[in-house]
């Protein structure tokens, strides 16, 4: 992403010395498709290395099972329900993309159907992660996950 970034402020200020285009839209939406997927594949792998951000103020004072408890009530009443809304109302218009492979309206530009499609794949990826640390939440206050994978586990 970075380099294409550089390519297009490098071939934008160089093709007006040598009179070409050097650059397109296409290589900028291409820079905007590319920083889409990294956001929306990153938020369940973030989830996953608890990387989101807390209220560290209140959190971080917590013993595991207040956070553990925090984290399960969290991921069931707002990751999930938030993140299946978010699928439901995206879907008819990437469905509507794909069937008329919406392109986009710049000259040069990249057909928009795939990077739409990518929002189901990242909350799907999300919802994925949401119940997996819902049911590691799950077994802290139930006791069933042992206290050393709970020690090894910074998210906890």
């Amino acid at each position: 992403m970075v380099l294409i970034g550089v390519w297009n402020v490098i071939g934008r200020y160089l093709g007006k010395l040598l009179e070409r285009n050097l650059t397109s839209n296409g290589f900028i939406e291409s820079q905007w498709y590319i920083f889409d997927v990294i956001f929306l594949m990153g938020a369940a792998y973030t989830l996953k290395h608890n990387g989101h951000v807390r209220v560290d103020v209140l959190y971080s004072n917590w013993n595991k099972k207040r956070r553990a408890l925090a984290n399960l009530l969290g991921t069931l009443l707002f990751l999930i329900p938030f993140s299946i809304m978010v699928i439901l109302f995206s879907w008819k218009a990437i469905l509507a993309s794909w069937q008329i492979w919406e392109l986009s309206p710049d000259p040069g530009g990249l057909p928009r159907a795939p990077i739409k499609s990518m929002i189901i794949v990242g909350f799907v990826l999300l919802i994925v992660q949401g119940i997996s640390e819902a049911i590691k939440n799950f077994a802290i206050l139930t006791n069933q996950l042992g206290s050393q994978e709970a020690e090894d586990d910074p998210s906890l």
